[in-house]
Parts: structure tokens; C-alpha cells; sequence
């Protein structure tokens, strides 16, 4: 989908500078997508101590569907 954005010239360069990205889109895809998993990670660490298993790891990995 195409979009246009307004963005500050000097963040844009440290992004493309960090990324190693050949286009400013690749650029802003790769910060998109590792501000996606690191909120995906947050919700899954604030869900700790809240689920209760009553199985081992060793179950789960082995698990027939």
C-alpha cells in the first residue's frame, strides 16, 4: 500500500545509516516491523506468572495434535 509521510531529514539518515536499507521504504519497513516484535515480546512478558501450565515444556514440544 502506498502512503506518503513526512519525516526529519536527520532521523531519516540515522535510520538508513542503521538499517544498512537501500531505499528509504526498506528503511522504515525494517523499523516498523522491529517496533511490531518488540511490542509483541512486552505483551508476552507482561502475560508472565499470569497463564498456568499443566504441562512440562517437554509436553508441549511433544504434543500430538
Amino acid at each position: 500500500m502506498r502512503t506518503t509521510i513526512t519525516l526529519d531529514k536527520d532521523i531519516l539518515d540515522s535510520l538508513l545509516e542503521e538499517t544498512r536499507a537501500k531505499s528509504k521504504a526498506s528503511a522504515v519497513k525494517i523499523a516498523i516491523d522491529a517496533y511490531l516484535k518488540k511490542k509483541r515480546i512486552e505483551k508476552i512478558k507482561f502475560m508472565k506468572g499470569k497463564i498456568e501450565f499443566d504441562m512440562t515444556a517437554d509436553e508441549i514440544r511433544h504434543y500430538e495434535r
